[in-house]
């Protein structure tokens, strides 16, 4: 008779008691880090928006696998702003714009910050928040025939309703699951087309092929936007409690801003295993057809329905980033249900509502949109970056060296790009 630590007649006694107890382990780390996620999948929600889908799309048929690294590049560039601006938010219990109204002595200085901030966030947003609508509702219209003017004014009121709650559990959990969907779908899309995985490894690779540098600076200015770093400094305050919470809000702020790179990634890479290099894409029904091999007479519906959610998340967060930028910077009550708040989110939400009826277009708009992310986003990076290395704001939660060199590359890129492109706009290059 064997006897194996006390356990009779058994070939494998002792070794599944510990397999179970690291399986459970491992199961309850992941179940811990999924409850954390919330504020940073809202991030994620309104990055992914209209002008992304449309934006990846483009590139995927026009360029095929070659600017991946461009969303490689984005997604690591957005982590390491959105966590400054997350731990702003839990240290100083402040959000981006009443930091930077607090930050200056000088008053001329302080109300030239002010008015930057107010103005571009409000125009920012209103622009941003007209093209998710217009993008939102051109989905719908796709997929019932209904006119997209109907959609879009329904599309303002549901978004409108939500946010008229005040309550935040309610607005983020519905944005997460959103997301989830988004990210179910596009990742199985581009699973079931088949792409090139070799091709894929090369795009990582970085490269500028001719003609390719306006979409990459789109890209990487339809992730990294400039009223998120608002919206997360403030949102965070919303879940949790202070610097106690640094580190699951890191694990969200990764988590949630890779799985939106993911999404973006994988909608660059079903266009580019649906279509030749060279492919130029001017229309929802158009994208719509990268399904078309995998989904038959249904691709249109699941790449509409995919657009309508992207642009339902990103118009509810855009109305709810500018109102925390601009009530922070004017120094009103930035509650979810205060009289202040609710005006400047509505008046967002109003002007997205009001371009669908004056018959605006989607393309034109999500282009002057990005025009304006490219002019805050600098400017509002450098101050990040200044306000995270102030020892009377957050103490010993300062940036370190490496923290600011990442900052300081990622600025100075996303400005270089900015430049060479309005310079090639201009025709000087």
């Amino acid at each position: 008779m064997i006897r194996v630590h006390g356990v009779l007649n058994s070939p494998y006694p002792y070794s599944l008691e510990p397999c179970q107890q690291v399986s459970e382990r491992s199961i309850m780390k992941i179940t811990q880090r999924l409850k954390a996620v919330g504020p940073g999948a809202m991030v994620a929600a309104a990055f992914i928006g209209p002008g992304t889908v449309t934006t990846a799309s483009v590139t995927g048929a026009e360029f095929g696998y070659a600017l991946l690294w461009t969303i490689a590049f984005s997604i690591v560039a957005t982590i390491v702003l959105q966590e400054m601006s997350a731990r702003l938010g839990l240290v100083s219990g402040e959000g981006l714009g009443e930091a930077l109204r607090e930050r200056f002595d000088n008053q001329l200085v302080e109300y030239v910050s002010v008015f930057l901030v107010v103005g571009a966030i409000g125009v920012g947003t209103a622009a941003y928040e007209a093209g998710n609508i217009l993008g939102g509702a051109a989905g719908l219209a796709t997929i019932t025939g209904i006119d997209s003017t109907v959609w879009g004014v329904l599309m303002g009121l549901v978004a409108g309703t939500l946010l008229y709650t005040g309550r935040y559990e309610l607005i983020e959990g519905a944005l997460v699951g959103l997301v989830a969907v988004m990210a179910l779908s596009f990742v199985a899309s581009a699973a079931l087309i088949g792409p090139d995985l070799g091709a894929i490894a090369a795009g990582f690779v970085p490269g500028v092929p001719a003609g390719s540098r306006y979409l990459i600076t789109g890209l990487i200015g339809t992730t990294i936007v400039g009223y998120n770093l608002f919206l997360h400094a403030s949102n965070v305050q919303e879940r949790w409690n202070g610097p106690a919470d640094i580190g699951r809000s890191r694990v969200d702020t990764v988590l949630s801003i890779t799985v939106g790179g993911v999404i973006t990634l994988t909608i660059m890479v079903t266009a580019a295993a649906a279509f030749e290099p060279g492919t130029r894409i001017g229309d929802v029904g158009r994208m719509a057809e990268q399904l078309r091999p995998i989904a038959g007479p249904y691709a249109e519906l699941f790449f509409s329905v995919g657009l309508f959610a992207a642009g339902f998340t990103s118009a509810t967060t855009a109305p709810l980033a500018g109102a925390w930028a601009t009530t922070g910077a004017l120094g009103w009550d930035s509650d979810l249900r205060s009289t202040e708040f609710r005006a400047v989110w509505g008046t967002i939400l109003g002007v997205g509502v009001l371009s669908v009826l004056l018959g605006g277009s989607p393309v034109e708009i999500i282009v002057f949109a990005q025009v304006v992310n490219g002019i805050l986003l600098p400017i509002v990076a450098v101050f990040l970056i200044y306000a995270m290395n102030q020892e009377d704001l957050l103490g010993t939660y300062t940036n370190d060296s490496v923290a600011n060199a990442l900052g300081a590359i990622v600025t100075v890129i996303v400005v270089w790009l900015g430049v060479r492109t309005l310079l090639d706009v201009a025709g000087v290059l």
